[in-house]
């Protein structure tokens, strides 16, 4: 039996990148998707992609700053498949500056969507899947939410409070089978790390070189890992985070 057979998982962030290949896996492993994206035409794309290799999937638009917006999501969520099993709170975006070159409104726009986005998701799922007495929510944080580094005072802030509201719900969920655990990847091949290369001015080689794994990390990767928290394999885990770095954080 496929892991995630019959299951219902709504993933933000769904029209690119990590979210696209999760969404892709689940759609193999059985689950049937909520896909959403403030690029509407790419994340129905991905959901076309799924209903032609036999999946069951819908596409809807989100800005996961606007709670109006998750209302109507998830609404539509439960009118199409009856609930929510599965959400991965993965949209974000990525800023690394000094803190003297950041202004008010980029700050309040990344934290708009990395912080609050999650937030609302937690806020409007979490009690659907109470209700339940079973689900699994996975926030995508960042090895920044757990170390420092230079240019990263914004993001890093977004991430570690990613860190912390993941172990505060898991903790308000616990007793209702809901669990709530982080991913915490390192640089992954998507377009923040070209993003990161260029504002380095160094290639994907050598910042992968500075992994102790010695490469970066494959896109693929950070979504199996998020399969596995999202299926039964983790019944017993919530309020974890599941660092996915090449060994970076293990440096003492």
């Amino acid at each position: 039996m496929r892991r995630l057979e019959n299951k219902i998982a709504l993933i933000t962030g769904a029209a690119a990148g990590i979210g696209r290949t999760t969404a892709l896996l689940f759609a193999k492993e059985g689950a049937k998707l909520v896909l959403t994206d403030v690029n509407i035409e790419g994340v129905n794309k991905v959901s076309d992609e799924i209903k032609k290799s036999g999946g069951d999937a819908i596409g809807l638009s989100l800005d996961v700053s606007n709670e109006e917006q998750w209302i109507g999501v998830v609404k539509s969520a439960v009118d199409k498949y009856g609930r929510v099993d599965i959400l991965f709170n993965n949209a974000g975006i990525y800023v690394i500056s000094p803190i003297t070159e950041i202004e008010l409104k980029t700050w309040n726009k990344l934290i708009n969507i990395n912080v609050t986005g999650v937030f609302l998701g937690m806020k409007h799922v979490a009690p659907l899947m109470a209700k339940q007495k079973k689900g699994s929510i996975i926030n995508a944080s960042s090895i920044a939410g757990i170390g420092g580094g230079p240019g990263h005072v914004l993001y890093g802030a977004s991430k570690g409070a990613v860190r912390t509201m993941t172990k505060d719900i898991a903790m308000e969920f616990a007793a209702d089978n809901v669990r709530v655990n982080s991913i915490h990847p390192g640089y992954i091949k998507t377009e923040m790390v070209d993003y990161a290369s260029e504002k380095s001015h160094k290639t994907l080689e050598e910042l992968g070189a500075l992994y102790p794994m010695k490469r970066l990390g494959e896109i693929e990767e950070v979504a199996k890992a998020v399969l596995f928290l999202a299926s039964d394999d983790a019944s017993y885990i919530t309020g974890a985070e599941l660092v996915i770095d090449g060994g970076v954080m293990a440096r003492a």
